[in-house]
Protein backbone atom coordinates (compact mmCIF):
# COMPACT_ATOMS: atom_id res chain seq x y z
CA UNK A 1 0.00 0.00 0.00
CA UNK A 2 3.22 2.36 -0.08
CA UNK A 3 3.39 2.32 -3.63
CA UNK A 4 1.89 1.99 -7.04
CA UNK A 5 2.64 -1.72 -7.96
CA UNK A 6 1.79 -1.53 -11.83
CA UNK A 7 4.49 -0.66 -14.39
CA UNK A 8 3.84 2.21 -16.21
CA UNK A 9 3.63 -0.11 -19.62
CA UNK A 10 1.14 -2.02 -17.44
CA UNK A 11 -1.38 0.85 -16.84
CA UNK A 12 -0.80 2.02 -20.67
CA UNK A 13 -1.65 -1.45 -21.97
CA UNK A 14 -5.08 -1.60 -19.45
CA UNK A 15 -6.27 2.12 -21.02
CA UNK A 16 -6.12 1.20 -24.37
CA UNK A 17 -8.26 -1.94 -24.12
CA UNK A 18 -10.81 -0.10 -22.47
CA UNK A 19 -10.04 2.99 -25.33
CA UNK A 20 -10.33 0.20 -27.88
CA UNK A 21 -13.74 -1.28 -26.03
CA UNK A 22 -15.27 2.05 -25.71
CA UNK A 23 -14.19 3.10 -29.14
CA UNK A 24 -16.87 -0.48 -30.08
CA UNK A 25 -19.78 1.03 -27.93
CA UNK A 26 -18.91 4.38 -30.18
CA UNK A 27 -18.16 6.28 -26.70
CA UNK A 28 -16.03 9.42 -26.27
CA UNK A 29 -15.40 8.75 -22.65
CA UNK A 30 -16.02 6.74 -19.69
CA UNK A 31 -16.23 7.63 -16.29
CA UNK A 32 -15.29 4.74 -14.12
CA UNK A 33 -16.23 4.51 -10.45
CA UNK A 34 -15.54 1.30 -9.28
CA UNK A 35 -12.64 1.36 -6.33
CA UNK A 36 -11.36 -1.47 -7.72
CA UNK A 37 -11.77 -0.56 -11.60
CA UNK A 38 -10.24 3.11 -10.14
CA UNK A 39 -7.17 0.82 -9.04
CA UNK A 40 -6.61 -1.42 -11.76
CA UNK A 41 -6.32 1.84 -14.59
CA UNK A 42 -4.15 3.72 -12.11
CA UNK A 43 -2.57 1.68 -9.77
CA UNK A 44 -3.71 3.91 -6.84
CA UNK A 45 -3.45 1.83 -3.45
CA UNK A 46 -4.70 3.64 -0.73
CA UNK A 47 -7.64 3.21 2.16
CA UNK A 48 -8.86 6.84 0.41
CA UNK A 49 -11.79 5.02 -1.69
CA UNK A 50 -14.19 5.82 1.25
CA UNK A 51 -14.79 8.76 -0.60
CA UNK A 52 -16.03 9.03 -4.40
CA UNK A 53 -13.23 8.72 -6.57
CA UNK A 54 -14.59 9.24 -10.56
CA UNK A 55 -11.69 8.70 -13.21
CA UNK A 56 -12.31 10.12 -16.30
CA UNK A 57 -11.35 8.45 -19.39
CA UNK A 58 -11.47 10.36 -22.59
CA UNK A 59 -10.73 8.43 -25.94
CA UNK A 60 -7.96 11.33 -26.19
CA UNK A 61 -5.53 13.01 -24.08
CA UNK A 62 -4.65 11.53 -20.41
CA UNK A 63 -7.29 10.51 -17.87
CA UNK A 64 -8.56 12.73 -14.97
CA UNK A 65 -8.86 11.44 -11.53
CA UNK A 66 -11.51 13.55 -9.55
CA UNK A 67 -11.49 12.98 -5.47
CA UNK A 68 -11.02 15.12 -2.01
CA UNK A 69 -8.32 17.64 -2.28
CA UNK A 70 -6.71 16.06 0.91
CA UNK A 71 -5.74 13.56 -1.50
CA UNK A 72 -3.32 15.30 -3.64
CA UNK A 73 0.49 14.15 -2.69
CA UNK A 74 -0.45 10.71 -2.35
CA UNK A 75 -2.21 10.91 -5.69
CA UNK A 76 0.59 13.18 -7.70
CA UNK A 77 3.43 11.01 -6.04
CA UNK A 78 1.68 7.51 -7.12
CA UNK A 79 -0.62 7.82 -10.54
CA UNK A 80 1.49 8.73 -13.34
CA UNK A 81 -1.15 7.63 -16.32
CA UNK A 82 -3.71 10.64 -14.73
CA UNK A 83 -3.86 14.07 -13.93
CA UNK A 84 -5.25 15.03 -10.60
CA UNK A 85 -8.15 17.07 -10.24
CA UNK A 86 -9.35 18.32 -7.01
CA UNK A 87 -12.63 19.18 -4.84
CA UNK A 88 -12.41 20.36 -1.57
CA UNK A 89 -15.17 19.12 1.48
CA UNK A 90 -17.56 22.35 0.41
CA UNK A 91 -18.13 20.79 -3.15
CA UNK A 92 -18.61 17.08 -5.05
CA UNK A 93 -16.77 14.92 -6.73
CA UNK A 94 -19.49 15.42 -9.42
CA UNK A 95 -19.09 19.00 -9.40
CA UNK A 96 -15.64 19.11 -10.45
CA UNK A 97 -15.83 15.95 -12.48
CA UNK A 98 -18.72 17.23 -14.60
CA UNK A 99 -16.31 20.64 -15.32
CA UNK A 100 -13.66 18.21 -16.11
CA UNK A 101 -16.27 16.70 -18.97
CA UNK A 102 -16.71 20.26 -20.19
CA UNK A 103 -12.74 20.99 -20.48
CA UNK A 104 -12.65 18.37 -22.46
CA UNK A 105 -15.26 19.01 -25.04
CA UNK A 106 -17.40 16.15 -24.33
CA UNK A 107 -20.41 17.77 -23.16
CA UNK A 108 -23.41 16.56 -25.76
CA UNK A 109 -21.11 13.76 -26.39
CA UNK A 110 -21.69 10.03 -25.86
CA UNK A 111 -20.12 8.99 -22.41
CA UNK A 112 -20.27 5.89 -20.71
CA UNK A 113 -20.54 5.88 -16.79
CA UNK A 114 -20.52 2.60 -14.27
CA UNK A 115 -24.04 2.36 -12.64
CA UNK A 116 -24.23 -0.89 -10.90
CA UNK A 117 -21.59 0.10 -8.60
CA UNK A 118 -20.64 0.94 -4.83
CA UNK A 119 -18.27 3.44 -5.85
CA UNK A 120 -21.00 5.61 -7.14
CA UNK A 121 -24.14 6.56 -4.93
CA UNK A 122 -27.33 7.02 -6.36
CA UNK A 123 -27.30 10.51 -5.10
CA UNK A 124 -23.76 11.52 -6.74
CA UNK A 125 -24.50 10.01 -10.29
CA UNK A 126 -28.03 12.00 -10.35
CA UNK A 127 -26.06 15.25 -9.62
CA UNK A 128 -23.13 14.53 -12.04
CA UNK A 129 -25.85 13.49 -15.22
CA UNK A 130 -27.49 16.95 -14.24
CA UNK A 131 -24.74 18.68 -13.96
CA UNK A 132 -22.96 17.42 -17.17
CA UNK A 133 -25.52 17.66 -20.22
CA UNK A 134 -23.94 13.89 -21.81
CA UNK A 135 -25.29 11.56 -23.41
CA UNK A 136 -24.84 9.18 -20.87
CA UNK A 137 -24.89 5.15 -21.44
CA UNK A 138 -24.41 2.39 -18.65
CA UNK A 139 -20.49 1.04 -18.84
CA UNK A 140 -20.86 -1.49 -15.75
CA UNK A 141 -18.95 -4.30 -15.89
CA UNK A 142 -16.69 -3.25 -18.62
CA UNK A 143 -13.51 -3.01 -16.79
CA UNK A 144 -14.43 -5.60 -14.66
CA UNK A 145 -14.48 -8.02 -17.14
CA UNK A 146 -10.98 -6.95 -18.64
CA UNK A 147 -9.96 -7.58 -14.77
CA UNK A 148 -10.96 -11.72 -14.98
CA UNK A 149 -8.04 -12.61 -17.22
CA UNK A 150 -4.41 -11.79 -14.91
CA UNK A 151 -1.54 -10.39 -16.36
CA UNK A 152 1.73 -11.17 -15.72
CA UNK A 153 2.70 -8.88 -13.37
CA UNK A 154 -0.83 -9.64 -11.92
CA UNK A 155 -0.29 -12.93 -11.16
CA UNK A 156 3.30 -12.64 -9.49
CA UNK A 157 1.02 -10.42 -7.06
CA UNK A 158 -1.32 -13.24 -6.65
CA UNK A 159 1.31 -15.73 -5.81
CA UNK A 160 2.57 -13.34 -3.05
CA UNK A 161 -1.06 -12.98 -1.61
CA UNK A 162 -0.71 -16.98 -1.75
CA UNK A 163 1.80 -17.83 0.34
CA UNK A 164 0.67 -14.63 2.64
CA UNK A 165 -2.79 -16.41 3.24
CA UNK A 166 -0.86 -19.96 3.87
CA UNK A 167 1.70 -18.23 6.24
CA UNK A 168 -1.57 -16.53 8.42
CA UNK A 169 -3.42 -20.34 8.41
CA UNK A 170 -0.63 -22.08 9.63
CA UNK A 171 -0.74 -19.18 12.54
CA UNK A 172 -4.09 -19.44 13.55
CA UNK A 173 -4.53 -23.10 13.16
CA UNK A 174 -1.18 -23.74 15.42
CA UNK A 175 -3.35 -21.08 18.21
CA UNK A 176 -5.97 -23.56 18.20
CA UNK A 177 -6.36 -25.43 21.10
CA UNK A 178 -8.93 -26.54 23.81
CA UNK A 179 -9.24 -23.42 26.06
CA UNK A 180 -7.77 -21.08 23.12
CA UNK A 181 -9.34 -17.83 23.09
CA UNK A 182 -11.00 -16.72 19.71
CA UNK A 183 -9.01 -13.39 19.86
CA UNK A 184 -5.52 -14.80 20.16
CA UNK A 185 -6.03 -17.14 17.46
CA UNK A 186 -6.86 -13.74 15.28
CA UNK A 187 -4.57 -12.07 17.15
CA UNK A 188 -1.88 -14.86 15.94
CA UNK A 189 -3.50 -15.21 12.75
CA UNK A 190 -3.58 -11.70 11.44
CA UNK A 191 0.44 -10.38 13.02
CA UNK A 192 1.96 -13.37 11.21
CA UNK A 193 0.73 -12.28 8.17
CA UNK A 194 1.40 -8.73 8.62
CA UNK A 195 5.14 -9.91 9.95
CA UNK A 196 5.61 -12.21 6.76
CA UNK A 197 5.21 -8.97 4.49
CA UNK A 198 1.32 -8.74 4.19
CA UNK A 199 -1.41 -5.96 3.66
CA UNK A 200 -4.47 -5.55 5.17
CA UNK A 201 -7.03 -7.64 3.21
CA UNK A 202 -9.92 -6.29 1.85
CA UNK A 203 -11.68 -8.05 4.74
CA UNK A 204 -11.76 -11.21 7.11
CA UNK A 205 -10.19 -13.13 8.68
CA UNK A 206 -13.48 -15.48 9.71
CA UNK A 207 -12.51 -17.13 12.57
CA UNK A 208 -15.39 -18.82 14.80
CA UNK A 209 -16.36 -21.51 16.09
CA UNK A 210 -18.92 -24.30 14.70
CA UNK A 211 -21.89 -23.65 16.62
CA UNK A 212 -21.88 -19.82 14.36
CA UNK A 213 -21.15 -21.38 11.42
CA UNK A 214 -23.97 -20.08 9.77
CA UNK A 215 -23.49 -16.47 10.18
CA UNK A 216 -21.65 -16.04 6.46
CA UNK A 217 -19.41 -12.94 7.81
CA UNK A 218 -19.08 -12.82 11.25
CA UNK A 219 -15.62 -13.71 13.00
CA UNK A 220 -13.98 -14.45 15.76
CA UNK A 221 -15.60 -12.79 19.71
CA UNK A 222 -14.39 -13.08 22.96
CA UNK A 223 -15.38 -16.87 23.62
CA UNK A 224 -12.71 -20.01 24.13
CA UNK A 225 -12.59 -23.07 21.99
CA UNK A 226 -13.41 -26.10 23.26
CA UNK A 227 -12.84 -29.51 22.38
CA UNK A 228 -15.07 -31.57 20.48
CA UNK A 229 -16.40 -28.18 18.82
CA UNK A 230 -14.75 -27.74 15.54
CA UNK A 231 -13.45 -24.20 14.32
CA UNK A 232 -14.16 -22.86 11.11
CA UNK A 233 -11.54 -20.36 9.29
CA UNK A 234 -11.72 -18.36 6.16
CA UNK A 235 -9.01 -16.35 4.95
CA UNK A 236 -7.07 -14.07 2.72
CA UNK A 237 -3.54 -12.97 2.81
CA UNK A 238 -3.22 -10.13 0.77
CA UNK A 239 -0.57 -7.97 -1.37
CA UNK A 240 -1.18 -4.59 -3.14
CA UNK A 241 -4.64 -5.70 -3.25
CA UNK A 242 -4.47 -8.79 -4.52
CA UNK A 243 -6.41 -11.86 -2.67
CA UNK A 244 -5.81 -14.85 -2.65
CA UNK A 245 -8.11 -17.13 0.18
CA UNK A 246 -8.39 -20.50 1.57
CA UNK A 247 -10.41 -22.14 4.09
CA UNK A 248 -10.46 -24.95 6.66
CA UNK A 249 -12.61 -26.60 9.39
CA UNK A 250 -10.85 -27.62 12.03
CA UNK A 251 -10.95 -30.08 15.04
CA UNK A 252 -10.49 -29.34 18.56
CA UNK A 253 -9.39 -32.12 19.97
CA UNK A 254 -11.12 -35.13 17.99
CA UNK A 255 -12.59 -36.01 15.32
CA UNK A 256 -16.01 -37.98 14.28
CA UNK A 257 -15.27 -41.33 11.51
CA UNK A 258 -18.32 -39.79 9.75
CA UNK A 259 -16.50 -36.13 9.36
CA UNK A 260 -12.64 -38.37 8.39
CA UNK A 261 -15.41 -39.76 5.51
CA UNK A 262 -17.11 -36.33 4.33
CA UNK A 263 -13.37 -35.20 3.84
CA UNK A 264 -12.68 -37.87 1.78
CA UNK A 265 -15.18 -37.06 -0.69
CA UNK A 266 -14.80 -33.57 -0.46
CA UNK A 267 -11.14 -33.80 -1.26
CA UNK A 268 -12.57 -35.44 -4.18
CA UNK A 269 -14.95 -33.15 -5.12
CA UNK A 270 -12.08 -30.09 -5.21
CA UNK A 271 -10.03 -31.67 -7.29
CA UNK A 272 -12.54 -32.60 -10.14
CA UNK A 273 -12.79 -28.76 -9.79
CA UNK A 274 -9.47 -28.29 -10.19
CA UNK A 275 -8.93 -31.18 -13.24
CA UNK A 276 -12.48 -29.47 -14.90
CA UNK A 277 -10.84 -25.87 -14.94
CA UNK A 278 -9.78 -25.48 -18.55
CA UNK A 279 -9.30 -23.01 -21.05
CA UNK A 280 -12.71 -23.35 -23.33
CA UNK A 281 -15.08 -24.99 -20.64
CA UNK A 282 -17.93 -23.40 -19.53
CA UNK A 283 -18.39 -22.29 -15.87
CA UNK A 284 -21.84 -24.55 -15.33
CA UNK A 285 -19.82 -27.16 -16.45
CA UNK A 286 -17.11 -27.00 -13.79
CA UNK A 287 -20.06 -26.82 -10.85
CA UNK A 288 -21.03 -29.93 -12.85
CA UNK A 289 -18.16 -31.99 -12.40
CA UNK A 290 -18.37 -30.96 -8.46
CA UNK A 291 -21.93 -31.52 -8.02
CA UNK A 292 -21.41 -34.70 -10.15
CA UNK A 293 -18.38 -36.18 -7.45
CA UNK A 294 -21.59 -34.99 -4.30
CA UNK A 295 -24.18 -36.88 -6.31
CA UNK A 296 -22.00 -40.21 -6.30
CA UNK A 297 -21.73 -40.18 -2.85
CA UNK A 298 -25.25 -39.97 -1.82
CA UNK A 299 -25.88 -36.71 -1.37
CA UNK A 300 -28.03 -35.63 -4.19
CA UNK A 301 -30.33 -33.46 -2.11
CA UNK A 302 -27.51 -31.90 -0.62
CA UNK A 303 -28.03 -28.17 -2.29
CA UNK A 304 -24.76 -25.92 -3.05
CA UNK A 305 -25.16 -22.16 -4.91
CA UNK A 306 -21.63 -22.44 -6.13
CA UNK A 307 -18.43 -23.94 -6.02
CA UNK A 308 -16.06 -21.20 -6.72
CA UNK A 309 -15.79 -17.72 -7.59
CA UNK A 310 -13.31 -15.31 -9.73
CA UNK A 311 -11.14 -13.73 -7.09
CA UNK A 312 -8.09 -11.01 -7.53
CA UNK A 313 -8.71 -7.52 -7.14
CA UNK A 314 -10.41 -6.25 -3.79
CA UNK A 315 -11.01 -3.18 -1.79
CA UNK A 316 -12.79 -3.25 1.49
CA UNK A 317 -14.97 -4.43 2.58
CA UNK A 318 -14.43 -7.36 -0.10
CA UNK A 319 -11.99 -9.22 -1.22
CA UNK A 320 -14.46 -10.89 -4.23
CA UNK A 321 -13.66 -7.76 -6.54
CA UNK A 322 -16.86 -5.52 -6.19
CA UNK A 323 -20.31 -6.07 -4.07
CA UNK A 324 -21.20 -9.10 -6.57
CA UNK A 325 -19.46 -13.01 -6.77
CA UNK A 326 -19.10 -13.98 -10.19
CA UNK A 327 -19.46 -17.41 -9.40
CA UNK A 328 -19.01 -20.88 -10.90
CA UNK A 329 -22.65 -21.64 -10.73
CA UNK A 330 -25.17 -23.95 -12.35
CA UNK A 331 -26.49 -21.21 -14.13
CA UNK A 332 -23.24 -19.48 -15.41
CA UNK A 333 -21.90 -19.51 -19.10
CA UNK A 334 -18.54 -17.75 -18.13
CA UNK A 335 -15.63 -18.91 -20.39
CA UNK A 336 -12.88 -20.34 -18.72
CA UNK A 337 -10.03 -18.53 -20.23
CA UNK A 338 -6.10 -18.67 -18.90
CA UNK A 339 -5.45 -16.29 -16.58
CA UNK A 340 -7.95 -16.61 -14.80
CA UNK A 341 -7.79 -17.34 -10.81
CA UNK A 342 -10.60 -18.67 -8.75
CA UNK A 343 -11.40 -19.30 -4.89
CA UNK A 344 -12.49 -22.98 -5.83
CA UNK A 345 -14.82 -23.78 -2.53
CA UNK A 346 -15.61 -27.88 -1.92
CA UNK A 347 -18.59 -27.01 0.89
CA UNK A 348 -19.97 -30.01 2.41
CA UNK A 349 -21.35 -28.74 5.86
CA UNK A 350 -24.84 -30.17 7.25
CA UNK A 351 -24.62 -33.39 5.29
CA UNK A 352 -26.37 -34.89 7.98
CA UNK A 353 -23.49 -37.33 6.83
CA UNK A 354 -20.26 -35.66 8.45
CA UNK A 355 -18.99 -32.28 7.55
CA UNK A 356 -16.26 -31.18 5.77
CA UNK A 357 -14.48 -27.70 4.33
CA UNK A 358 -11.57 -26.53 2.34
CA UNK A 359 -11.07 -23.97 -0.37
CA UNK A 360 -8.05 -23.16 -2.01
CA UNK A 361 -7.09 -20.12 -4.87
CA UNK A 362 -6.50 -22.38 -8.45
CA UNK A 363 -4.93 -19.43 -10.94
CA UNK A 364 -5.35 -20.97 -14.76
CA UNK A 365 -1.74 -20.53 -15.69
CA UNK A 366 0.10 -21.52 -19.06
CA UNK A 367 0.98 -24.44 -17.89
CA UNK A 368 -2.83 -25.62 -16.40
CA UNK A 369 -4.14 -25.30 -13.30
CA UNK A 370 -2.05 -23.94 -10.00
CA UNK A 371 -3.10 -24.08 -6.41
CA UNK A 372 -1.93 -20.49 -4.95
CA UNK A 373 -1.91 -21.81 -1.20
CA UNK A 374 -0.78 -24.86 0.14
CA UNK A 375 -1.90 -25.30 3.74
CA UNK A 376 -2.59 -28.95 4.20
CA UNK A 377 -6.05 -29.89 3.71
CA UNK A 378 -6.51 -31.84 6.07
CA UNK A 379 -8.76 -33.73 7.95
CA UNK A 380 -6.97 -31.36 10.56
CA UNK A 381 -7.21 -31.84 14.14
CA UNK A 382 -5.88 -30.00 16.76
Amino acid sequence: MDRNPFSEAEIDGRLAKLRNLLGGRNLDAAVIASPENVFYLTGLDHWGYFTPHLLVVPQEGKPVLVTRANERWTIEKRVKAAEFRSHSDSETAADVAAQVLADLGLLSKQVGLEYWTAGLSHGLALALQSKADAKWSDVSGLVDKMRRVKSAEEQVLMRRAGKMSDVAASAAIAAISDGASEQEVAAQCMSAMFRAGGHVPGFGPFIRPAARLRETHTTWGDGVYRKGEPVFIELSGCISRYHAPLGRLIHVGQIKDEDIAMAQVNAKAFDAVVDALRPGAIAREVFAAWRAVVDDAGLSDYYRHHCGYLIGVGQPPSWTGGNSVIGLRPDSDIVIETGMSFHILSWLMGTGRGDDFVSNTVLLGDGGAELLTATPAGPIVR
